[in-house]
């Protein structure tokens, strides 16, 4: 027999963000497999993350999603749910509502900074670094801070199988960025919790703070933000100029039930500056860093077929609401018009 570490992480219920938790089950096993149907449901006090009271404190996890733990000998990063004692939904459980439609794939650009004594790294004591410019992917002391780091969190996720696809250093001195895709909203999003986990572990090493707030240092500098790139078959199969637009067009009609769920704070960072779009403003457009929907350039020269951006999501955004929002809207199109005239695809593909 072989003791097992089988890390449990879930969500709490602080508001307006939730925080991640987690807890280690040892289970002695001749063997695992990495399946997730062998691991039993487990019980924590959810009086003390705001998921119940005192006097009825008992909440469940359920795991759903189970990842090997590179840092930690026959160790695993499991994905919990939280459900209520009777069995029912935690209402602080978003991932619950998702369906397990792969059609619909997510690509997360998580933004982030990293502090110290309050700034950010890299920032001197006193007053601010250069303005910004020379830190955007940037390379050599002074222009990027705790590259170690970042570089540690990026090699970690990829051993445990995370469908991470790069990094890099963004606009403001001591923020980074890591793009997470994911076939599937759960899995997608499964994948950005996971990796914030680690992130936030990794941390713990270096002395650093994880900031995920919105706009981290006011003035002139840039926010932070969660793009969330997106696709459904029809965008990806059939495309088409027109029906883009339309796409966009629906984003355009749930302004607000899309900025409710983006973030809080977001008002701080979506101003129509520093390559945003106002908040109570909706745009699109090719390559468009400064409007609501960027399409991006390879679209057009592709027969207006790939994906879409959603530049408004914040960074502490829950990325499983984000996606559950965004499939919602995509719903609402009507494809199969522009499936029986475009590209020769059947209206069937899509309906």
């Amino acid at each position: 027999m072989t003791a097992f570490k089988f890390e449990y992480i879930w969500q709490d219920g602080y508001e307006p963000e939730a925080n991640l938790r987690s807890k280690t089950k040892i289970l002695n096993l001749d063997s695992y497999d990495g399946s997730v149907d062998v691991l039993p449901e487990w019980g924590f006090d959810g009086s003390s993350t705001l998921q119940a009271e005192g006097h009825f404190s008992d909440c469940l996890l359920k795991p759903v999603r189970v990842y090997p733990d590179p840092q930690r000998k026959n160790a695993y990063l499991v994905i919990a749910e939280v459900y209520n004692p009777d069995g029912t939904v935690h209402a602080s459980n978003p991932r619950a509502g998702l369906g397990d439609e792969e059609e619909y794939w997510f690509g997360f650009e998580q933004e982030y900074v990293l502090s110290e004594g309050g700034k950010p790294v890299g920032f001197p004591e006193d007053g601010y670094p250069e303005p910004q410019g020379p830190y955007y992917c940037g390379v050599g002391n002074g222009k990027v801070a705790a590259r170690q780091m970042v570089e540690e969190h990026l090699d970690v996720c990829l051993e445990a199988g995370l469908g991470i696809t790069g990094i890099n250093a963004e606009v403001m001195l001591g923020q980074w960025e890591f793009q997470c895709f994911g076939k599937g909203a759960k899995r997608a999003s499964d994948d950005v919790i996971c990796a914030r986990y680690l992130l936030y572990r990794i941390s713990e090493e270096y002395g650093l703070t994880v900031d995920l707030h919105p706009k981290p240092v006011k003035g002139d500098w840039n926010g932070s933000g969660m793009h969330c790139n997106f696709s459904n078959e029809a965008i990806r199969s059939v495309g088409g100029k027109a029906m883009i637009e339309a796409v966009c067009e629906a984003f355009g009609k749930f302004i607000p039930e899309h900025i409710a769920v983006y973030g809080s704070d977001n008002d701080q960072r979506l101003t129509g500056k520093h390559e945003t779009q106002s908040i109570d403003q909706f745009s699109y457009g090719v390559s468009d860093r400064g409007a609501s929907i960027r399409i991006p350039m390879a679209l057009p020269a592709n027969d207006w077929k790939g994906y879409l951006e959603d530049r408004r999501p914040a960074s502490n955004a829950d990325p499983y609401k984000v996606a559950g929002r965004i499939i919602e809207t995509l719903k609402t199109v009507d494809y199969t018009s522009f499936a029986k005239t475009s590209n020769g695809v059947l209206a069937e593909a899509v309906a």
